[in-house]
């Protein structure tokens, strides 16, 4: 049963996203001169701090880090959640910090999605997040039709997945991104995108959660993470967290 309400599940996520992509109103114009690429991170496993921020400083680049408060510090099969120590340390180094949610819940499971992401607005506050975050990452990349008015208010952009470049007319409250994740080569190639965006430029976004020698599913190892940044500097994109990219875009 609780296989069949998986997949259910899914299905609706599915069908809300492709539904926001192909309907929204909400457009702005993406044009720029110079590939950009961002690199974002969701939930923020301690190995995304120790092993991905150091191996973007390395190539002068910052990351976008999409913290959910309620995860913090807490420990997994596989992974440790950084605490807020670790945030503030990112913030310190020069990341951004984007919101994820304080509970980690899919955005059509809120009653009240305000309360939640007040709450963790007062987390990251707390941790010197100041002046609040401004770009979010939808959890699971689930996103739902009926929350855009309450993170239109707060955010500039929200993310989502879609496998695809942010090129022409955009929704900045649905941008779509590229997964880093498992298997190792598949996740090695993934260089094709930013071949793509060095030749037709438009805004590049990946996201990933563990940098680590023996990844998650969602992640990748640090000798694969650095070969895309590496790659992307090297093609002549800029590298930016998600904020100074929307600066850069003048949006």
């Amino acid at each position: 049963m609780l296989n069949e309400e998986s997949k259910i599940g899914a299905l609706i996520d599915r069908l809300a996203n492709r539904a926001i992509w192909k309907l929204a109103r909400a457009r702005r114009r993406l044009e720029t001169d110079v590939p950009l690429v961002s690199f974002t991170f969701d939930d923020v496993p301690d190995s995304a701090l120790h092993d991905g921020a150091a191996i973007l400083e390395k190539h002068g680049a910052r990351g976008t880090f999409y913290i959910a408060g309620g995860l913090a510090g807490q420990v997994e099969r596989d992974r440790t959640l950084i605490t807020s120590e670790g945030c503030g340390e990112l913030l310190a180094r020069g990341h951004e910090i984007g919101c994820h949610t304080y509970s980690h819940r899919r955005i059509r499971d809120f009653g009240r999605l305000g309360g939640d992401l007040d709450r963790n607005a007062d987390y990251l506050k707390s941790v010197g997040v100041s002046p609040p975050a401004t770009n979010f990452a939808f959890p699971y990349n689930a996103a739902w039709p009926l929350a855009r008015a309450e993170l239109r208010r707060r955010y500039r952009t929200c993310r989502a997945g879609g496998e695809a470049i942010n090129r022409g007319s955009v929704d900045p409250l649905m941008l779509r991104a590229v997964e880093i994740r498992q298997p190792e080569q598949d996740a090695w190639a993934l260089t094709r995108w930013i071949d793509d965006v060095a030749a037709q430029p438009g805004w590049l976004i990946f996201f990933t959660h563990d940098i680590a020698p023996r990844p998650t599913p969602y992640g990748c190892t640090p000798k694969t993470f650095e070969h895309l940044v590496r790659y992307a500097v090297e093609k002549g994109c800029c590298v930016l967290p998600v904020d100074h990219a929307l600066d850069r875009l003048n949006w």
